[in-house]
Parts: C-alpha cells; structure tokens; sequence
C-alpha cells in the first residue's frame, strides 16, 4: 500500500503486510469494501495542512494506558501522574507522522525540564519494524507498543498522527488530529497550554 500523501493525516488502518501478490491486495481491497458496507468505522484524512483539535468530553474518564515499551519494560500513564504528557499515536506507514516525528522529539527534549512528558505509541507494528524505521533517523524518544491497537482505540485515534493531550493530574485534555508543527508557534502553543493546566 501506498504512503499517505505528505499533506494529509493518515487514516486508521491495520500495518501493511509484506507484498505477496496481486491476490492479496484485491483481498484486503475487497474485505475493507465489506466493512465499509457492514457499517465500520472507516477514518478518513483530514483536509490537506489542517490539524482538528477537539476537546475531551467532559465528564469521561481518561483511559488506562499500560504499554510495553520498544526497549523493554512497561509505560503506563498512572506513572507519569504529576507531569503533563503527551500521547502521540503514530506508525511507520504513515508519512505525515514520518515527517512529525524529529519535531515532536526535538520540543520533548527542550521542553523535558518544565515537566513535559511525551509518549509515542506505535499503531499495531512489530518491535522490529518500528527498530528498523526508528534507527537510520537517529531519533531519541521514548517508544510503546500498542500491539492490539485497543490503546488507539480507547482514546479514538482514528486519523495518524494523533497526540492527545493530559494534563498533571493525569486528565485528558484534548485530541490533535494531523501533524502539528512542533517547531513553531503552534507546537508551542500547545505545550505552554498543557503545562499550565
């Protein structure tokens, strides 16, 4: 399958899988035809270069987050209590996260000493896959595995890269869908809010 196009966030889907032929691409064609028609939720990219932030409703609960993490060991968002994160929902299919992510490293690392949290959660790839996509770019940031996908799932992270936002308290705040622009006063904006909540 072909990469999302630069401009757009990517939508929700399963990882590729290594190209065995025409069959199995019709396969995957015609099954994602049949959930459609069956009713299932099918993300759809967002208009080209725009980010949709939505607010966390409130009143629901900020879901559990326990992961393993591309290192070893576990992450969990009980843990980070007392620091304000970011949960940013990526794979290496999707080209505008490719893109995001030396940014979105980058402002973690600035912004690590005023209590900014960040976690990148891998959609539903393999250690492997994410260790080979990772290690040519040289990026130091911290890595979970959402293997199932429910993680994703729980915080509806339908269009790649999302980053929800939860505050000190350990409180969602609000869902960015698209790339943000992590260098530049959007990213900023962003990070100042979330630290002052």
């Amino acid at each position: 399958m072909k990469a999302c196009p630069s401009c757009d966030p990517c939508p929700l889907r399963d990882p590729p899988a290594p190209d065995r032929g025409r069959r199995q691409g019709l396969a995957a064609f015609s099954l994602s035809l049949a959930l459609t028609a069956l009713g299932a939720v099918t993300p759809r990219p967002a208009q080209a270069a725009t980010v949709l932030r939505k607010a966390w409703p409130k009143g629901r609960p900020t879901p559990a987050v326990d992961l393993p993490l591309l290192g070893g060991g576990r992450w969990t968002l009980a843990g980070a209590r007392g620091e304000a994160v970011l949960l940013h929902f990526w794979a290496t299919w999707c080209e505008p996260c490719r893109e995001e992510l030396p940014q979105l490293a980058a402002m973690a690392r600035r912004e690590r000493a005023r209590g900014l949290q960040l976690m990148a959660v891998d959609y539903r790839e393999s250690a492997s896959t994410v260790r080979s996509f990772l290690a040519p770019l040289g990026l130091d940031l911290p890595v979970a595995l959402d293997d199932e996908g429910a993680v994703a799932k729980a915080f509806e992270a339908r269009v790649f890269p999302c980053t929800v936002g939860i505050d000190r308290a350990g409180r969602a705040r609000f869902q960015l869908m698209g790339a943000v622009d992590w260098a530049g006063t959007e990213g900023q904006a962003v990070v100042d809010e979330l630290l002052r909540a």
